[in-house]
C-alpha cells in the first residue's frame, strides 16, 4: 500500500536525517558536475515532421545548402538626415565597409550584396550561417560588436541568429516574485525556520532538476527555453508541495504526536495526496506528446522531469531537514496561521456556500464562462522582433525595414525547389510567385549546379503578423507552386520562419483536441483509483476545463486586445505563442488537480468517518482552505513574477499561469467544488460495482487526521 510505504519513508527520513540531507548534496553535485562536463548545449526548435515549412528545410539540409543555416540582417541608415546610399559618397563606403568586416566573421557563409530602399535612406545585408549545430553565443556576440562606431551609420540587426541564441534579459520581476513568496510563507508559518525549509527543499530540487536537463538533452533534443519554463513551474510546485506536507506536520505536533512520529505520518498522508497530485501533472504535461511537435514533447519530458525532482525532494529532502529542526517547529497559536482558530471563518464560508448551492453553483459557472468567452477570439502565431521594446536591437531594425521596404521584407518566404536536375522550372516558378496579388518582390533564383537546388525568395506585401501573409503562404502552396510544375518531377516548398509559424500554429489547432482527450482521459482515471468515484472525476474535469478556459480569455483580452497591456511592458499587441494554450493546458490542469487532491482528499476523509457530504465539505474547507489559499498565493506571485521578462512568451505563460491558479483557489475550488457536492451529495461518491471490484482497496482510512483511535493500526501496523 503507497501509505504504508510512504510512511516508513517518512520514519527513514526522520531517523537518518543527515544521510538523507548528504544523499541529495552528493545527487546535486554529481548532476551538476556531469551536466557541465557531458551534457548537451540546448538548442532553439521550431518546428514538425511532415509540415511543408519543415520539408523545406530538410531539403535544404539533405542537398548540403548553405541556405540551411539560421541567417542575420545588418540594417543600416545614414546618421545624417539628407545622406544616402544610393550615390557614392561616405555613406556608400562605410556601407562596403561594414558588408567586408561582416563576411569575415567565424562562420559566415556569405553576405549578400546590399539591398537599397526606394529612398536611398536604409540598407539591408543578409548575413548567411553555417548550421545550427556549428554555431554559439560566440557567433552572437561577434555580430553584435558591428554596432560599434561606423563612420555616420546607425546599425542595427535581427534575424535567426538572435531567434537561436539571444537569451532572454533578467528583470527583477522573476526575483521579486521570489522574494514575495518568501514574505508569504513567513506570514503563514510566523516562523523563519519554517518558512525557510519550503523553499530550500524547492531550490534544491530545482538546482538537480534543472541542471539534469543538458544530460537528458542526450536522449532527446530538449529547447533552450525549456530550463526557464522548467524553473517557473517547478519552483511553484515545489513550494506548494512543501507546504502541504509542512502544514499536515504541524497539525500532527499540534495534537501532541512526538517529530519521529509525526514526520512518518505526515508523508504517510499529505504525501500520498503530493505522490498522487505529482503524478496527475506528469500525466498531464506528458499528454503533450500527442501534440506531432517534437520540441514541444521534449519540453513536456523536461518539465515531467523537473517535477517528479520536486516530488521526490518533497517526501524524502523536506522531512530530513524537518527533523533536523526538531520542535522548533511546534506551532505557536499566534502566529501560525494554519492552525489559528480563525479557520473557523472558512468553516462559515463552506456552511454558508453549502446553505445556497444553487445561486454560488450559478454564479460561479457565469463567471467562468464569461471569462472564457474572448478565448473564441485566441489567434496563434509568433511575436516576431516588431512586438518587441523599443530599445532593442531587434526591434529598431524591423522597423527600419518596414519603412524602407515595406512590412513584407520582415517576413520573407523562402521557397526551397528540388528542380530534378531541370533548371528551366526556375523561370516559371518564380513566375507564378510573382504574379500573386499578395506577394510584392520575388528574387531571382538562387541556383546550386553540384546539388539541383534553388531557392527562391518571395516578400509579401504584408507583414508576418496580418492574416493576409497567411491568405499569401496558402495561395502560393495551393496554386503558385503545383501550376507551375504541373508537368515537372521537381519539387519545392516554402519554408522560412513566417511559413514555420503558420504551420506550427496550424499543428496546433489540429492536435489540441487530441491533447485535451488524452490529459483528461489518463487523469480521471487516476481520480477514479484515488477517489473511487466516477462523479469526481468527471466533476474536477468539467470545472479545471472552465477554469483552464477562463485563463485563456484573460491571455487574449491582454495580448490580443491590449487591454492593459502596458502595465506588463507590452508595447503592442501580439498574437498567442502557437504552442502556449498547449502547455498552459496540460501544466494547469495538472496543477489545479493538485488543489482538487489536496481539498477531496480531506473531505473524503470526513465523508468516511461520519457520511454526511454537507459536513465532510463545510470540514474539508475550514481545514484545508488556508493552506489551498497560502499555496495558490505563493504559486501566483512566482509566477506572476514572470510576467515582466523580457519576451512575450514568457509574458504569457506567467500572467496565464497565475490567473489560473487565481480563478482555481478561489471561485473553482471555494465555490464550485463546494456548491456542486452539495447539490450531487451521496451521488459524488458512486462507483459501479463491476469497477469497484477492479479497484485497489480505498486507502482513505489511512488519510485520517492524527488523534484518533482508529488510525493507529493503518499507520503503525
Amino acid at each position: 500500500m503507497l501509505s504504508r510505504a510512504l510512511y516508513r519513508l517518512g520514519r527513514l527520513a526522520a531517523r537518518r536525517p543527515w544521510a538523507v540531507l548528504a544523499a541529495w548534496l552528493v545527487a546535486a553535485v554529481i548532476v551538476v558536475g556531469t551536466s557541465n562536463v557531458a551534457g548537451e548545449e540546448l538548442e532553439e526548435q521550431f518546428g514538425a515532421p511532415g509540415l511543408d515549412s519543415q520539408r523545406a528545410a530538410d531539403l535544404l539540409e539533405a542537398k548540403g545548402s548553405d541556405q540551411a543555416g539560421p541567417t542575420a540582417q545588418i540594417v543600416l541608415t545614414p546618421q545624417a538626415s539628407d545622406a544616402t546610399f544610393d550615390r557614392p559618397g561616405a555613406p556608400a563606403t562605410a556601407l562596403a565597409d561594414v558588408r567586408a568586416e561582416a563576411e569575415q566573421l567565424p562562420n559566415v557563409l556569405g553576405a549578400s550584396e546590399p539591398s537599397i530602399s526606394p529612398d536611398g535612406r536604409v540598407a539591408l545585408v543578409r548575413l548567411q550561417y553555417a548550421a545550427l549545430d556549428q554555431l554559439s553565443p560566440d557567433d552572437l556576440h561577434n555580430l553584435k560588436e558591428l554596432q560599434g562606431d561606423q563612420a555616420g551609420l546607425t546599425v542595427e540587426l535581427n534575424g535567426d541568429l538572435f531567434f537561436a541564441f539571444d537569451e532572454a534579459e533578467t528583470g527583477i520581476g522573476e526575483m521579486l516574485g521570489l522574494g514575495v513568496a518568501v514574505v508569504l510563507l513567513l506570514w503563514t508559518f510566523g516562523s523563519f525556520v519554517a518558512a525557510g525549509l519550503p523553499l530550500g527543499t524547492a531550490l534544491v530540487g530545482l538546482a538537480v532538476g534543472v541542471s539534469a536537463l543538458p544530460l537528458l538533452s542526450r536522449l532527446v533534443d530538449i529547447p533552450l527555453w525549456a530550463p526557464q519554463l522548467g524553473a517557473m513551474v517547478g519552483l511553484g510546485i515545489g513550494l506548494d508541495y512543501a507546504l502541504f506536507l509542512l502544514t499536515r506536520h504541524r497539525e500532527n505536533l499540534a495534537h501532541g504526536l512526538d517529530v519521529e512520529e509525526s514526520l512518518a505520518r505526515a508523508v504517510a498522508t499529505a504525501g500520498r495526496t503530493v505522490v498522487f497530485a505529482g503524478g496527475i501533472v506528469v500525466v498531464a504535461i506528458l499528454g503533450l506528446a500527442v501534440s506531432g511537435i517534437p520540441f514541444v514533447t521534449a519540453a513536456g519530458i523536461a518539465l515531467s522531469l523537473v517535477v517528479l525532482v520536486m516530488m521526490l525532494a518533497s517526501v524524502t529532502l523536506l522531512p530530513a531537514l524537518i527533523r533536523l529542526a526538531g520542535r522548533r517547529l511546534q506551532p505557536k497559536r499566534h502566529t501560525d496561521r494554519t492552525q489559528r482558530p480563525a479557520n473557523a471563518a472558512w468553516s462559515r464560508w463552506g456552511r454558508h456556500v453549502t446553505r445556497h448551492p444553487w445561486a454560488y453553483a450559478l454564479a460561479g459557472t457565469a463567471v467562468l464562462l464569461a471569462m472564457a468567452a474572448p478565448a473564441l477570439a485566441l489567434r496563434v502565431g509568433m511575436p516576431d522582433e516588431g512586438t518587441f521594446p523599443e530599445h532593442r536591437t531587434e526591434r529598431r531594425a524591423y522597423d527600419l525595414v518596414a519603412q524602407g521596404f515595406g512590412p513584407g521584407f520582415n517576413g520573407p518566404l523562402v521557397v526551397a525547389v528540388d528542380t530534378a536536375g531541370d533548371p528551366g522550372v526556375l523561370p516559371p516558378l518564380r513566375a507564378a510567385l510573382a504574379a500573386d496579388k499578395g506577394v510584392s518582390t520575388v528574387t531571382s533564383p538562387a541556383y546550386d549546379d553540384a546539388t539541383g537546388l534553388a531557392t527562391i525568395v518571395a516578400y509579401p506585401t504584408t507583414g508576418p503578423q496580418d492574416y493576409a501573409t497567411v491568405d499569401t503562404l496558402r495561395r502560393l502552396r495551393a496554386d503558385a507552386i503545383p501550376t507551375s510544375l504541373t508537368d515537372s518531377p521537381a519539387r519545392a516548398h516554402v519554408g522560412g520562419q513566417t511559413a514555420t509559424v503558420v504551420d506550427v500554429g496550424e499543428r496546433v489547432r489540429q492536435r489540441l483536441p487530441w491533447l485535451v482527450t488524452a490529459v483528461i482521459v489518463l487523469s480521471a482515471l487516476l481520480l477514479v483509483v484515488v477517489f473511487r468515484s466516477v462523479v469526481v472525476p468527471l466533476k474536477a474535469a468539467l470545472l479545471n476545463l472552465l477554469g483552464i478556459g477562463a485563463s485563456y480569455g484573460v491571455i487574449v483580452m491582454v495580448f490580443q486586445w491590449g487591454w492593459g497591456a502596458g502595465l506588463i511592458g507590452l508595447e503592442s499587441t501580439v498574437p498567442i505563442v502557437s504552442f502556449i494554450p498547449m502547455f498552459m493546458f496540460a501544466i494547469l490542469f495538472g496543477l489545479s488537480m493538485d488543489y482538487e487532491v489536496f481539498l477531496l482528499s480531506r473531505i473524503r476523509e470526513e465523508y468516511d468517518a461520519a457520511g454526511d457530504t454537507v459536513a465532510a465539505v463545510v470540514d474539508g474547507i475550514a481545514r484545508t482552505a488556508r493552506v489551498i489559499t497560502s499555496a495558490a498565493a505563493i504559486m501566483i506571485v512566482v509566477f506572476f513574477g514572470f510576467v515582466f521578462g523580457a519576451h512575450p512568451a514568457i509574458k504569457m505563460f506567467g500572467l496565464g499561469l497565475s490567473t489560473a491558479i487565481l480563478i482555481d483557489a478561489t471561485i473553482v475550488r471555494m465555490v464550485l467544488v463546494p456548491s456542486l457536492m452539495t447539490l450531487l451529495g451521496r451521488a459524488n461518491w458512486w462507483l459501479p460495482a463491476w469497477l469497484a471490484r477492479l479497484l485497489p482497496p480505498a486507502a482513505h482510512s489511512s488519510q485520517a487526521s492524527p488523534g484518533r483511535a482508529a488510525d493507529q493500526p493503518a499507520l503503525t501496523g
